[in-house]
């Protein structure tokens, strides 16, 4: 049974719920999973879990959120090498610039990212909750 870890900021509450229906597809697939948002986590218990899972919206210029989830993420790069790890969240526009530039920033860690991420437009509708669910089995079962 793998160990996930769902570390997320949200604004509005689209990456949250993003977040536990991820939540919802690995305890699905068996997995143990702890949801915390990235003010209640911690850099160093990250070593305690075979998945990280990092959740943010895009936000200004198609970044992750800048003021915690930015941080916290930097603080969590030199610990990523050679661990799985997954990355998600919502957008309102663009094209998901801010998902493809943190994915390289987690393959350049020397981690293994689990899929291309998942960018979900707004607030999850059916199809995207099934997206979400699924990615949750797929980071599950990596």
């Amino acid at each position: 049974m793998s160990k996930v870890i769902v570390v997320y900021w949200s604004g509005t509450g689209n990456t949250e719920k993003v977040a536990e229906l991820i939540a919802k597809g690995a305890l699905d697939k068996g997995a143990s999973v702890v949801k915390k948002t990235v003010g209640e986590a911690t850099v160093a218990e990250l070593a305690d879990y075979d998945i990280i899972a990092f959740g943010s919206p895009s936000m200004g210029v198609e970044t992750i959120e800048e003021a915690e989830m930015e941080p916290f993420f930097s603080n969590a790069v030199p610990t990523l090498k050679g661990k799985k790890v997954a990355i998600f969240g919502s957008y309102g526009w663009g094209d998901g610039e801010w998902l493809r530039a943190w994915a390289t920033r987690v393959r350049d860690a020397g981690a293994q990212l689990i899929g291309e991420g998942l960018a979900v437009h707004e607030t999850p509708d059916d199809a995207s909750s099934s997206k979400c669910i699924a990615y949750g089995e797929e980071i599950a079962a990596s």
